[in-house]
C-alpha cells in the first residue's frame, strides 16, 4: 500500500478521470482543480493527511481564491482545521472519511434473486448498475484506474433496496475492474454512512476529511 500522502495524489487523480474535471495542478501546498460547475468551479485539495497537515498549508490554499463556492478538501480532524480559515469559509460535510484497501482478488457475492448487475466502461470510468426486476434503478458505483490504483465513487443504493447486499454486489464488481485493469489499490472519500459498507468490505480509514466553500469575496 502506497503510503498515506501517496493515497492523496491517488486519490487526486482518480477523482478528476471519475468526474471528467480538469488535470489538477500541484501546489506548493497540494493541489487545485478546476471542476466546472456552479457550485463548484473548483477544489483545492491538501496534500498531506493526519498530523502532517500544517497550519501555514491550509491558510495558504484558503487565502489562494476569492471565488464563491470553490471548495477546500483538508485530509485532518474539522478541530484543528477550521479555526485557520477564514469567515468567508463554510464548512460541511462533518464526519466525512478519506479511505483505502488493498485490490486482492476474491469471489464477490452472488447477485440477490431479482436484480440485475450490468457494467461498462466509458471514458476511463468502469460503472456498474443494479436493478430490479421491473428494470428500475437499485444501486450503482463507478470506478476510475489510473495505473496502480483506483479511485471507487458515486457509490448509492435506492432507499427502498438497501439491507440487501447490493452495495456489496456493487462494490466487488469495481474492485474486480479495478484490478483487471492493474490496479493494486484504491482509495475513496464518503461519509459516515458509506464507511460503515467500505469497512465490511475491507476498507480501513486513512484520515477524517474537513470540507469547506467558499462564499464569495468579502468587502
Amino acid at each position: 500500500m502506497a503510503g498515506d500522502a501517496d493515497l492523496v495524489r491517488d486519490w487526486v487523480d482518480g477523482w478528476v478521470v471519475s468526474r471528467g474535471a480538469a488535470p489538477p495542478l500541484v501546489e506548493p501546498w497540494g493541489y487545485t482543480v478546476h471542476v466546472g460547475l456552479p457550485e463548484q468551479p473548483g477544489r483545492h485539495v491538501l496534500g498531506a493527511v493526519n498530523d502532517g497537515v500544517r497550519e501555514d498549508d491550509v491558510r495558504k490554499a484558503a487565502e489562494s481564491t476569492r471565488a464563491r463556492a470553490f471548495h477546500l478538501k483538508v485530509f485532518a480532524e474539522p478541530e484543528r482545521v477550521l479555526p485557520w480559515l477564514g469567515p468567508a469559509w463554510q464548512p460541511y460535510g462533518s464526519g466525512d472519511f478519506l479511505m483505502a484497501t488493498a485490490l486482492v482478488p476474491t469471489a464477490g457475492p452472488a447477485v440477490p434473486p431479482g436484480y440485475r448487475l450490468r457494467t461498462w466502461s466509458r471514458g476511463g470510468v468502469v460503472r456498474a448498475l443494479v436493478t430490479d426486476a421491473d428494470g428500475a434503478f437499485a444501486a450503482r458505483g463507478q470506478v476510475a484506474p489510473t495505473g496502480a490504483s483506483a479511485v471507487v465513487d458515486q457509490i448509492e443504493t435506492s432507499l427502498r433496496h438497501r439491507r440487501r447486499g447490493l452495495g456489496r454486489v456493487v462494490m466487488a464488481a469495481l474492485h474486480a475492474a479495478a484490478a483487471a485493469q492493474g490496479a493494486t489499490r484504491a482509495v475513496l472519500a464518503c461519509t459516515p454512512e458509506g464507511r460503515l459498507l467500505y469497512e465490511a468490505v475491507g476498507w480501513h480509514v486513512v484520515a477524517p476529511l474537513t470540507n469547506a466553500k467558499h462564499l464569495g469575496a468579502v468587502g
